[in-house]
């Protein structure tokens, strides 16, 4: 008797997990903040600037600290476009990391998002939700 009623609570809390999975269960990023707003490469050590991406998404918790495996980090331009193989003046890693490259002098965009579709093999990705920087090299 006592196994009959555990079999069955089992299968009513399996299936109400199961149902809660199925309605409205995930979690969708609605948007990114990168700070600092703005960076000037000449007054971080080695000219090497730690960005940090922060994520609003639709359920708690929220807001919420992202990492390289919850974005992809590129150089790219306002509209979310990574610009691929194309030399930008700067490099950024998975962790956020920008630093000026060469005698590139100017401001680049640092990105970080989602990607949604690669443009061209070497042109870069589109990013769907993203957040946005300036670096500036001296």
């Amino acid at each position: 008797m006592v196994q009959r009623c555990l079999g069955a609570l089992f299968l009513i809390l399996l299936t109400l997990s199961l149902f809660g999975l199925g309605c409205g269960g995930s979690r969708d990023l609605q948007s990114v903040t990168i700070l600092p707003a703005a960076a000037n490469a000449q007054n971080f050590p080695n000219g090497k600037v730690a960005f940090t991406a922060t994520g609003t998404f639709s359920k708690p918790p929220s807001p919420e600290k992202l990492t390289g495996m919850d974005v992809s980090w590129c150089v790219g331009d306002s509209q979310g476009r990574c610009v691929g193989n194309i030399n930008p003046g700067i490099t950024v890693d998975s962790n956020g990391v920008a630093s000026c490259v060469g005698t590139f002098s100017g401001t680049a965009t640092v990105l970080a998002g989602k990607t949604k579709s690669v443009m061209m093999p070497d042109g870069g990705s589109q990013m769907g939700v993203f957040g946005s920087a300036q670096l500036t090299c001296p």
